[in-house]
């Protein structure tokens, strides 16, 4: 028998593998020359108009394609993920307000998530940008909530370690981001668009940082027959248990 819970593997496999469909709708649109290449010194090399922004390169078929799915899929088991991390802590946390506005900021960037890859940047730039603030505004937030949670809560003694480890991560996300903005305002965009590459790689090493925990628990859903009449929200919470492996 597993000595960690299988669900250790759900975020270092959803940090994974959102990677790894963002960068396949990069090097598409490379291969296509919708944008430079991430090394490149001009953002017109080569007949290439754009920057490598993630949004452009997500832009134009069939790279758009790819980019959309990649999104929406994220937004879900990032969802997911947000959930469980909620439902890990609500028995061990005495402020339930951090816990309850850390699930429903990431919640929102989930939402934000979905806009931004289904709402095309040259197609409706209003709703795909206000998809980028919420996305990376509610996603930082949340970064810096979980990292202070870490260390209140200190699961196994594992605390300390994973909480200096979440504020480096978050600290470099919001370096990231504010450069992000700083450069693009001012019109330097290869360097903006590589501040945002490594923005986006940050926080889903961050997300993957959730297995420390995750491997403490095992989350079960209960389902009651009508008879029992139903249950309402907080009652369902409670029917997910928790266990520790090595009580088993």
């Amino acid at each position: 028998m597993l000595n960690f819970s299988p669900w250790a593997l759900l975020p270092p496999v959803y940090s994974a593998g959102t990677a790894a469909g963002l960068w396949l709708v990069y090097f598409m649109a490379v291969s296509d020359e919708k944008v430079v290449p991430l090394s490149s010194t001009s953002w017109r090399r080569n007949g290439s108009f754009y920057p490598p922004y993630i949004s452009i390169a997500g832009n134009y078929p069939p790279a758009s394609c790819i980019f959309s799915e990649v999104m929406t899929i994220a937004a879900f088991l990032g969802f997911i993920v947000a959930v469980l991390r909620y439902l890990q802590l609500k028995p061990r946390i005495h402020k339930a307000w951090l816990n309850v506005g850390s699930l429903l900021a990431f919640s929102a960037a989930c939402f934000g998530m979905t806009l931004v890859g289904n709402f095309q940047l040259f197609n409706d730039e209003i709703i795909h940008n206000f998809g980028t603030f919420m996305t990376f505004g509610l996603g930082t937030l949340f970064c810096w909530v979980q990292s202070y949670i870490t260390l209140r809560v200190d699961i196994k003694n594992e605390g300390r370690k994973a909480g200096v480890l979440r504020f480096l991560l978050s600290g470099s996300i919001t370096l990231c981001m504010i450069l992000y903005f700083s450069l693009m305002g001012q019109g330097s965009h290869m360097h903006a668009s590589r501040c945002q590459w490594a923005l986006v790689m940050f926080f889903l090493i961050f997300i993957s940082t959730f297995a420390i925990e995750f491997r403490h628990s095992r989350f079960n859903a209960a389902c009651t027959d009508g008879a029992a009449g139903p249950l309402n929200v907080n009652e369902a919470f409670s029917e997910v248990t928790r266990y520790q492996p090595d009580q088993m």
